[in-house]
C-alpha cells in the first residue's frame, strides 16, 4: 500500500494511492487528523482493508512529505561498507544527528538553496518511518514496529554543517531536503536488505548502492535509538547516505539553483526535486 500526504485545494489531506488516483482515507467516519495518527491505529490493527472511491487524480494535487509533523526525524552518518572506506575501521556506532520537520519538503516542490551557502549539497537516502509506540526494542523485534518506508534527500549545507562538530546549522535550513514521494507499507517490503538506492543530478547516476551494505541495519538502528527515546508513529529515520555525494567528489560538486535531482528506490518510488532559490524577505 502506499499511502500520501497532500495538498488539495489548499487543504492538507492524506490517502492512498491506487495507481495514479488517490483515495481520502481522512475522509472516512472518524478518521485520523493526520497520517500520523492514521499509522498507529493501521498498524496495531494489521492495515485492515477500506472501502474508499479512488477519485483523486494523482496530478490533481500537490504531495508533502508522507509525515509533514514527525515527532523527530533521526538521521545516521557513515553507515555503508564501501570501497570509499577500505582500510577504515568501522565505527563501534553510528554518528547520529537530528533534523527539523520544517527542513523538509516533498516530492516535485522546489529545494531551497540558502542565500547564506554555496556548498549546497545532495545525499539521497532510505527513510523508514515507524509505525508503534515503542520503548527499549529488541533488535529481534525491530522490524515489527516500522510503518514503511520512503526516499530521502538529506540536503545538506556543507560549510554551515562544519562550523563546528556538530551537524545541526548545516542540516536544518528550511526546505533544504525532502522525502517522499509516498509511504510504501512495510507488508510491500520483505527485505528492505535487497534494495537498491540511487541518487542522479541532471540525469547522472551520482550515488548507487545496495541496502545490504549498511554497517548499522534497521533493525539494529530501531533498537539503539528506542534505548535513549521512546520512538512514535510518524518517526522518520534516515538510515546514511553513500559516498558520491557532492563533497566527496573530486573536485567537490555542489548545486545550483535549477540543478534536477532524483533519490530512486527500485519498489518504493522516486523522489524529484529541482532547486530553486530563497525568496525575498518581507
Amino acid at each position: 500500500m502506499r499511502l500520501v500526504s497532500c495538498e488539495i485545494g489548499g487543504e492538507h489531506a492524506y490517502g492512498m494511492l491506487i495507481g495514479d488516483r488517490i483515495a481520502r482515507l481522512d475522509m472516512l467516519p472518524g478518521a485520523a487528523p493526520d497520517l500520523k495518527s492514521y499509522l498507529e491505529v493501521a498498524h496495531a490493527a494489521g492495515w485492515p482493508p477500506v472501502e474508499v472511491e479512488a477519485d483523486i487524480p494523482l496530478d490533481r494535487v500537490r504531495l508533502l512529505p508522507p509525515i509533514p509533523n514527525p515527532d523527530k526525524v533521526i538521521c545516521v552518518a557513515t553507515n555503508f561498507r564501501e570501497p570509499a572506506r577500505e582500510g577504515q575501521p568501522e565505527p563501534e556506532y553510528p554518528l547520529v544527528f537530528t533534523r527539523f520537520a520544517n527542513s523538509f519538503t516533498g516530492h516535485e516542490w522546489p529545494l531551497i538553496k540558502p542565500d547564506h551557502s554555496e556548498k549546497y549539497d545532495f545525499e539521497g537516502e532510505l527513510a523508514v518511518v515507524i509505525g508503534k509506540r515503542g520503548r527499549k526494542i529488541s533488535a529481534d523485534a525491530a522490524m515489527e514496529y516500522v510503518a514503511g518506508y520512503c526516499c530521502l534527500n538529506d540536503g545538506s549545507v556543507r560549510d554551515w554543517q562544519k562550523h563546528s562538530s556538530q551537524f545541526t546549522p548545516g542540516k536544518n535550513f528550511y526546505r533544504s531536503g525532502s522525502f517522499g514521494p509516498w509511504l510504501v507499507t512495510a507488508d510491500e517490503v520483505p527485505d528492505p536488505g535487497a534494495l537498491t538506492l540511487r541518487t542522479r543530478v541532471n540525469g547522472e547516476i551520482k550515488q548507487q548502492i545496495g541496502m545490504d551494505r549498511m554497517i548499522f541495519d534497521i533493525a539494529w538502528l530501531i533498537a539503539y535509538f528506542s534505548t535513549f527515546t521512546e520512538l512514535v508513529p510518524g518517526d522518520v529515520i534516515a538510515t546514511g547516505t553513500p559516498s558520491g555525494f557532492g563533497s566527496s567528489r573530486t573536485p567537490p560538486e555542489f548545486l545550483s539553483i535549477g540543478d534536477e535531482i532524483e533519490v530512486e528506490i527500485a519498489g518504493i518510488g522516486t523522489l524529484h526535486n529541482i532547486v530553486g532559490g530563497e525568496q525575498p524577505s518581507g
